[in-house]
């Protein structure tokens, strides 16, 4: 039996599609984080910059935003200024700890002045590979992009995760 014209033409589209669907797929579930909203926010302990140690549960009675980023990544360092607005706009009313995962701690602390990230709470989550992020912190959270970000209310629960800054705005009025 002899397959139509019109048949192959189907079949020529369709296995690239499902292929191209597939991969995003895969891609789409690799990349979310493990850490869901709802749940408490796993804690952790870590050496911030000026060489404290701090804790996550230290900041309970806080909305936190839980920032991954990298110096070497564009787009984290594209939404910094934003990220620096938020921060001087509403200062008092969140902290935000942010968790760079790096392998080049001058690197790291030159990015951290180059984009004004005026906050006492930056840590680094040290990584043998950039290519699979695997730092303790971002593996605690299952991060396996950067930039991410988990906004967190002050019971320590996970709100959301990559939250835009309207809805970071928003969940900050809403808790006034």
């Amino acid at each position: 039996m002899k397959t139509s014209p019109g048949r192959k033409k189907i079949i020529g589209w369709l296995i690239p599609l499902l292929l191209v669907g597939g991969f995003y797929l895969a891609r789409h579930w690799y990349f979310t984080p493990s850490a869901d909203p709802g749940e408490m926010a796993p804690d952790f302990t870590a050496q911030i910059l000026d060489g404290s140690e701090v804790s996550l549960s230290d900041f309970r009675g806080q909305t936190v935003l839980l920032h991954f980023w990298g110096s070497w990544c564009g787009p984290c360092r594209r939404q910094h200024p934003e990220l620096v607005k938020l921060v001087n706009e509403r200062r008092d009313e969140f902290k935000i700890f942010s968790v760079a995962i790096e392998q080049d701690k001058e690197r790291w602390q030159r990015a951290i002045a180059k984009d004004r990230l005026n906050w006492v709470e930056h840590t680094m989550d040290a990584t043998t590979s950039l290519r699979f992020l695997n730092g303790p912190i971002s593996d605690l959270y299952g991060v396996n992009e950067v930039p991410t970000e988990f906004l967190i209310d002050d019971r320590g629960h996970l709100v959301a995760t990559n939250p835009s800054f309207a809805e970071i705005r928003q969940f900050l009025d809403n808790a006034r």
